[in-house]
């Protein structure tokens, strides 16, 4: 029933995306009996509109038509499920992360993504999962940034550790460290920089942060996770690149793939920046960042309409 209840919330969530792509690909099918160039070139339209990328788009084209001449296909029949095989190569077959006793999560990402949101589902998410988790308000140059994290802690009923506008952040994780070291906390996830606009800063201040977390917490397991906005399409890839050169980026969180029809970035974040996608956001609601699971969302994203 659990995996059902996943399941249905993953295809809620993906509806815009899926009528945008599965129906376009279905009518597609429907109305080429055979495979041409001109099925091709709408097949390439559909996918780039959905935002799965040019140059992720181009591959994926490159690979079907590769598959269609192996196996001697005139008509349209098996073009589905040829591409329920790319995507889920390209999506890739990471799990979930197992997260060793004890473990810093260190969460980055431009203002406005949802990346305070994330946080906070994320602790609720581990707290359920039998961990001991705190939280450390580390963005602190964003007004009341911390104390939106602290309603959220609130809501996933875990502690946090967060100083003044303006503190040092570095300063915080260190106090964040102490205090879950004190209370006996697995977990640790520190809400980090939220500009981007001049690299050098970012990159010192998280340098600084890791120099903290290696003196401090070295025997600690360490993720960087990078929140991004489905919505925004490839700028979402754009900040990722420049995140990416700044920082060693671990893990991505997309929110928002519910308000979007251009879903088909998660298979372009994977395929262009080659780092795992961890967690996915189809809804407003606590349980509402889920898990990326590769196949699951294939699945929903291609499901056709009972």
């Amino acid at each position: 029933m659990e995996k059902k209840g996943f399941f249905s919330k993953l295809v809620g969530g993906l509806t815009k995306t899926r009528d945008n792509l599965t129906e376009k690909v279905n009518q597609l099918i429907s109305y080429y009996r055979e495979i041409d160039d001109e099925f091709y070139e709408e097949l390439e339209e559909i996918l780039v509109y959905a935002d799965v990328g040019v140059a992720t788009t181009g591959e994926i084209i490159e690979r079907l038509r590769a598959r269609v001449d192996q196996e001697k296909l005139g008509d349209t029949a098996k073009i589905r499920e040829y591409l329920s095989e790319i995507l889920m190569g390209m999506v890739g077959t990471d799990g979930e992360l197992e997260l060793p006793s004890p473990s810093i999560i260190l969460v980055v990402g431009v203002n406005g993504v949802g990346k305070t949101t994330a946080i906070g589902k994320m602790a609720h998410y581990y707290k359920s999962e039998g961990r001991k988790v705190m939280l450390g308000a580390a963005d602190t140059f964003r007004a009341a940034a911390s104390e939106q994290l602290t309603i959220w802690s609130e809501r996933a009923g875990v502690p946090i550790v967060k100083h003044g506008e303006g503190a040092d952040p570095a300063a915080v994780v260190f106090d964040a460290i102490s205090s879950a070291k004190a209370r006996g906390c697995d977990l640790l996830i520190c809400d980090t920089a939220g500009r981007l606009h001049n690299k050098k800063n970012l990159m010192e201040e998280l340098k600084k942060i890791g120099r903290v977390v290696d003196r401090e917490y070295g025997g600690a397991h360490r993720e960087v996770f990078l929140v991004l906005d489905a919505t925004t399409g490839q700028n979402a890839i754009a900040q990722a690149k420049i995140f990416k050169e700044a920082v060693n980026v671990t893990g991505i969180i997309l929110t928002k793939l519910d308000g979007t029809a251009k879903g088909g970035v998660v298979i372009a974040v994977k395929n262009e920046l080659n780092v795992p996608v961890r967690f996915i956001g189809v809804g407003e609601g606590m349980e509402d960042l889920q898990v990326f699971d590769p196949k699951a969302f294939v699945e929903a994203l291609l499901q056709e309409k009972a």
